[in-house]
């Protein structure tokens, strides 16, 4: 059974940086097929993909975040890793990281729990 679970700091300042850290146990993030991701969800709004990495090291991004938004892997502690710049309010959201074997973007299968990230002076 393949469990994820994020982890970063539940509260960001305006212009920061946001950087959450994706776990997971059960499956490596370089098996075959695998693309490991990142799904937001704002209050009042629908899930959206943030970006994520395939198995292959391979990174896609949601375009309307492209310019602020990098995720990265380590594949010694089998985690990935997402960065998101100058963060403002509207960033303010439940960060899920979540994974499927079908190697596709916006495919999900298994998700981690969900971390709220609040962005606020």
């Amino acid at each position: 059974q393949v469990q994820l679970v994020e982890s970063g700091p539940g509260l960001v300042k305006p212009s920061q940086t946001l950087s959450l850290t994706c776990t997971v146990s059960g499956d490596s993030i370089t098996t075959n097929r695998g693309v490991w991701s990142w799904v937001r969800q704002s209050p009042g709004k629908g899930l959206e993909w943030v970006g994520g990495i395939s198995y292959a090291g391979n990174t896609a991004y949601n375009p309307s975040l492209k310019s602020r938004t990098s995720v990265s892997r380590d594949t010694s502690k089998n985690q990935f890793t997402l960065h998101l710049n100058s963060v403002t309010p509207e960033d303010t959201a439940v960060y899920y990281c979540a994974s499927n074997r079908r190697n596709r973007w916006e495919v999900y299968e298994y998700w981690g729990q969900g971390t709220q990230v609040t962005v606020s002076s």
